[in-house]
């Protein structure tokens, strides 16, 4: 059995441990909001962007047409995940998704380069045979998202000028109440054309109707692109809530788990401490026994036992 000081040494070193998972779930707590706040203010962004989008196609009810609704040959793969640990089986579902249902096309990723947005999941990619053009740090705050959502934008003009990809393939893990986050692939490239006809045929909303003060074709090129920032930048603030919401999780499962622990280690050790001193009064009572009889009691003769009082 362990001595009372060894147990409370473990103590110490638990009680240590749990302070900092605290902190950490704190931290994720934190986290969280600010990624939420930010899917929260793109969505405002993105309904004008769509407004935009929609009176162009009113404008040009012919180029619908014209835009094509095949599937791309060589489709890139964007996955966004972690840099860091302790968020359960984040990066291992995100990756199993996208290996498990790939893009149309062929080869490892759909026959295009592979993006890993976070060193754990392309470490998972990699493991499992993928073939990765490159492995992105995560932002540290939802404010460095914008830059990093404009080097994969370079990233895939770059690959689309020299012909290594036609499309693009995102996937990415989305906040789930019931399961706290849930893998999500979509298509960013080429735009679904049943997207394109919704915004057609929808109904103008605003008052006014906006006049064109540039061409048509640059400025519905811009508005692509105003799109695809959207797209990337809400998938990459989703994935990192998710992120956060997942160690939050494991940090209260973590907790639990040391909280129980301690239960365990303070009974052990009040267990030890009440057997010590029981032992410590043991050898009191045993050393005054001891005492006691190696001085037995003097008996004193009783005033009656004298000679003069006997009869």
């Amino acid at each position: 059995m362990q001595t009372a000081e060894a147990i409370r040494k473990r103590l110490e070193t638990t009680e240590d441990l749990r302070s900092i998972v605290r902190t950490m779930k704190a931290l994720a707590t934190v986290s969280i909001r600010q990624y939420e706040d930010a899917v929260a203010s793109l969505a405002e962004y993105a309904r004008g962007v769509n407004l935009g989008m929609q009176a162009l196609l009113r404008l040009r009810p012919d180029a619908l047409p014209e835009i094509s609704d095949s599937p791309a040959v060589r489709p890139g793969v964007i996955v966004f995940g972690s840099d860091q640990g302790l968020c359960g089986a984040f990066n291992e579902q995100i990756a199993a998704r996208c290996l498990e249902k790939p893009p149309p096309g062929k080869g490892p990723g759909g026959g295009g380069p592979v993006l890993a947005v976070g060193t754990r999941v392309g470490a998972r990619l990699e493991d499992a045979g993928a073939a990765l053009a490159d492995a992105l740090t995560l932002p540290a705050s939802a404010s460095m998202i914008a830059p990093l959502v404009g080097e994969i934008l370079e990233r895939i003009d770059a690959w689309r000028a020299s012909g290594e990809l036609d499309g693009v393939h995102l996937y990415f893990n989305r906040a789930d109440p019931g399961a706290i986050f849930r893998p999500h692939d979509e298509v960013l490239l080429p735009i679904p054309l049943s997207h394109l006809r919704a915004l057609a045929v929808a109904p103008w909303r605003p008052r006014a109707f906006p006049a064109l003060a540039m061409d048509w074709e640059t400025l519905f090129s811009a508005v692509v692109r105003e799109h695809l920032f959207v797209s990337l930048h809400r998938a990459l603030a989703e994935s990192l809530a998710s992120e956060h919401a997942a160690r939050r999780a494991a940090m209260h499962a973590a907790e639990r788990n040391i909280d129980d622990r301690l239960a365990l280690l303070r009974g052990e050790f009040n267990l030890q401490r009440q057997s010590s001193i029981t032992n410590e009064l043991l050898d009191i009572v045993s050393g005054y026994e001891v005492l006691k009889g190696e001085h037995p009691r003097r008996q004193v003769p009783s005033a009656w036992s004298g000679p003069n009082n006997q009869r």
